[in-house]
């Protein structure tokens, strides 16, 4: 399901206009990343939680020319954590 189809099936659910789900989607999704950005997490109790974790500088291979290392820099990665009432559901 893209963005698209979930806006249509948000706003057929709740008889909200389609511009006006999606611009309700927008902020949430604006706000997750900004929360993210500032190092918080998200939690949505029985959905799950956004947070990001710190992946640490390593050295890595070249796939097309293996004996070549090459240097991979520290980074902060976003993840999602299901929390268990979404497992249930998915797992029923």
């Amino acid at each position: 399901m893209n963005k698209a189809e979930l806006v249509t099936k948000v706003a057929d659910n709740t008889n909200f206009k389609k511009k006006d789900v999606e611009a309700t989607l927008d902020a949430v999704l604006e706000v997750i990343q900004e929360s993210l950005v500032s190092g918080e997490s998200v939690k949505l109790i029985g959905f799950g939680t956004f947070e990001t974790r710190s992946r640490k500088a390593r050295m890595g291979r070249n796939p097309q020319k293996p004996e070549n290392l090459i240097s991979i820099p520290a980074s902060k990665a976003p993840v999602f954590k299901a929390g268990k009432s979404l497992k249930d559901a998915v797992n029923k």
